[in-house]
């Protein structure tokens, strides 16, 4: 870990194309699952009251695919029904259409979605891929905690009203509250130095 760290700007600036004349951007990249398994959290209760919850076991999914630039907290959210390499296409696809002024550089893990080799990748897009085995180092992972805290103890009736409510939440999250939970300082110094 620490020496990805270290290294950050070096891998930032190897996944550009040698000739590139687009601004550059570095958006953190992940997906995660959502349904209508009720999310559970700790409660505070009085020292000795058992704390009650209501859990719905309803074992319907959906996955939120995201993007979060780190340096701005600009984002691009879509949710599809599978994880997978089509639709990781879809979402890389939409991506690239979302931001096509720019060479934007999607910093990921090592899923199988991301490297299935049937991917076409828009010539606006570049990945950065993280060491395996460290969600620790991908800063949309804090932004998913953050969203999973929000739907604690919620209960949907379906996943079209679990979407739309999870739809009109990330809406409401702030550029600066997307930045600070995604700012890591070693990412926000080694993105200002590739761009600068």
């Amino acid at each position: 870990m620490p020496a990805f760290q270290a290294t950050c700007q070096i891998h930032l600036q190897q996944a550009l194309p040698p000739d590139h004349l687009r601004p550059s951007r570095v958006f953190s990249q992940d997906e995660s699952r959502f349904g209508l398994l009720t999310v559970r959290r700790r409660r505070l209760t009085a020292h000795g009251v058992q704390p009650i919850g209501s859990v719905e076991h309803v074992f319907q999914w959906f996955y939120d695919y995201g993007a979060v630039e780190p340096t701005t907290g600009e984002r691009f959210f879509l949710a599809l029904p599978y994880l997978n390499d089509e639709s990781f296409q879809l979402f890389v696809d939409a991506f690239a259409a979302a931001f096509p002024d720019s060479l934007n550089l999607l910093l990921l893990d090592n899923s199988g979605a991301h490297t299935a080799r049937r991917l076409t990748v828009p010539a606006n897009v570049c990945f950065v891929f993280l060491p395996p085995y460290c969600p620790e180092l991908n800063p949309i992972e804090r932004v998913w905690h953050d969203l999973k805290d929000a739907l604690a103890w919620l209960q949907f009736p379906n996943l079209d009203v679990q979407q739309d409510y999870m739809a009109k939440v990330l809406q409401a999250y702030e550029a600066a509250t997307r930045q600070s939970l995604t700012g890591y300082p070693y990412l926000v110094e080694a993105i200002h130095a590739l761009c600068s």
